[in-house]
């Protein structure tokens, strides 16, 4: 008998799986963990870890999408059009998800980080471009947040790096205006 992957007892497990893996980032470096460590961690099985997922990049990689998902969903971006509120949400919900990262996690995983959170940037930005533009050409609205997927994500990296004694807020503030008039054209 095969199980679904929505039946409750194998979204328990792959729960217990991450929040094992979260549990041993906090202890090590992501390069120190094993799947040994987390099927002890879990008191799971090998064959229950790779039933749920296919390596521990593949585990880091489907935990960092949830997180941020949590973290941007809470701006509700699929009801929200794309203006000066919700690019500074955005990006506040950003510089909150890489701030607890650093706090949680080791050097090691910025490169996966980084793909993560432009990936699913670019998913909400052109989903409010299509609502914004219906009538534009779909591959300029996918270029059009390909680029403003990569813009906040850069900025957020800046902000965390130079700019820690503003606010997210007042930083990305500044550059809404010129944002906005360039997504007015599109």
């Amino acid at each position: 008998m095969t199980q679904s992957k929505t039946d409750p007892r194998v979204l328990r497990t792959r729960k217990l799986i991450m929040d094992s893996f979260i549990e041993l980032s906090g202890k090590k470096e992501f390069k120190d963990i094993t799947v040994k460590d987390i099927t002890s961690e879990a008191k799971i099985n090998r064959a229950t870890f790779y039933y749920h997922f296919e390596d521990i990049y593949d585990l880091l990689d489907k935990i960092l999408s949830e997180v941020l998902l949590i973290n941007l969903n809470a701006i509700d971006f699929e009801k929200s059009e794309l203006n000066e509120a919700s690019i500074i949400d955005i990006f506040v919900a950003i510089t909150d998800f890489q701030r607890a990262l650093s706090n949680r996690c080791h050097r090691g995983y910025d490169e996966t980080i980084a793909r993560i959170i432009r990936e699913q940037l670019e998913i909400i930005f052109y989903g409010m471009l299509r609502k914004q533009h219906t009538t534009e050409e779909d591959e300029s609205l996918k270029i059009t947040a390909v680029i403003l997927s990569w813009g906040v994500y850069g900025a957020s990296v800046e902000w965390r790096r130079n700019c820690k004694e503003s606010s997210p807020e007042a930083f990305i503030k500044s550059a809404i205006p010129f944002l906005m008039s360039g997504i007015e054209h599109v």
